[in-house]
């Protein structure tokens, strides 16, 4: 009992040293799990990655016709490791692109052409997420309503794993898959939900919130409270180290796994714990809930940064023991 009772203490501290450490580091609002959650993904997965996997993943970066961009956004980064410096910053590249003149989006706007480098400049707005219904009604199967998460985790990890994909490919497509690991881990990447009047919500995109925890931006779409929960848009450098450090002192390496079951364990958590309890087009985030939501939150991205690192690894045929 007694090696019970201190497990749990232990866990509990733990627990809210890290809260402490992000609170010092992350004043809110907090934004955006498409920027600093996932440079804390990339991280966490540089960070455990072996030397081998870091060559080639920094052999494909260079090679990508947006390098230079990301080393000059990283700043005093690149001068300590490039290589790093790029890999962190390509993982938020797939959000960058929708705001990027470059790019368009299909069925809202005209083709652009094609650049050195590029398959194409199409922005692939679907691959973010997959829409697969929390409550659906009799008439509606459990299958996808829209979305391609599930797909092109497969598609892009079969690519790296390619011998004969030419290294251009391989260099669009270690981004997309830094970027596409984070946001499977992200409950609201792959959910739906029926509103009040029979619609589906959009990741919840549709449910507007109140949330007293942010002075500045108090009411919010529960889709935009999600994706705040890691940290501010601008986290990089030593601030960037200490969340890392924080939580991988928290979490430890989850079991291996695969794609399917990070997706799996989104939707599950979705329905259990996404969604703040209450009726009506307007929820209000309780502390209990705030808190809950930033535990899940910082474990979905210390498990998202393990599980790329192990994905490229194997992806790349790295031997090497791995950090752990």
């Amino acid at each position: 009992m007694t090696d019970k009772l201190s497990a749990l203490t232990f866990a509990h501290c733990s627990t809210a040293l890290l809260s402490f450490a992000l609170l010092l580091l992350l004043p809110l609002p907090a934004v955006a799990w498409n920027s600093a959650g996932h440079r804390l993904v990339a991280h966490i997965a540089w960070d455990n990655l072996n030397p081998a996997a870091r060559a080639e993943a920094g052999r494909l970066l260079r090679a990508h016709p947006d390098f230079d961009r990301w080393l000059k956004r990283a700043g005093e980064d690149e001068a300590r490791d490039p290589e790093r410096a790029a890999f962190i910053e390509a993982s938020i590249w797939p959000d960058d692109i929708r705001n990027d003149p470059r790019f368009y989006s299909a069925g809202l706007d005209a083709a652009t052409p094609a650049l050195p480098g590029f398959p194409d400049m199409e922005r692939r707005r679907d691959w973010h997420y997959i829409n697969r219904p929390l409550n659906p009604p009799t008439s509606v199967q459990a299958a996808p309503i829209s979305g391609q998460i599930d797909k092109q985790l497969v598609s892009l990890a079969a690519q790296l794993a390619d011998p004969r994909a030419d290294i251009a490919a391989k260099a669009y497509a270690l981004p997309w898959l830094i970027h596409l690991v984070g946001d499977a881990h992200q409950p609201l990447h792959t959910s739906a939900r029926l509103d009040a009047a029979g619609k589906w919500d959009k990741l919840g995109n549709a449910v507007l919130i109140d949330n007293p925890f942010d002075a500045r931006k108090p009411q919010i779409t529960l889709h935009a409270f999600w994706d705040s929960l890691p940290g501010p848009s601008w986290l990089r450098g030593e601030r960037l180290n200490t969340a890392c450090r924080a939580l991988s002192a928290v979490y430890p390496r989850p079991a291996p796994s695969e794609p399917d079951e990070w997706i799996n364990e989104s939707w599950q958590l979705a329905g259990s714990s996404a969604y703040p309890p209450g009726k009506g087009s307007e929820l209000t985030i309780s502390p209990e809930f705030f808190e809950n939501a930033r535990e899940i939150a910082n474990r979905r991205v210390a498990q998202a940064g393990y599980r790329l690192a192990d994905l490229l690894r194997d992806l790349f045929n790295s031997k090497t023991p791995q950090k752990r």
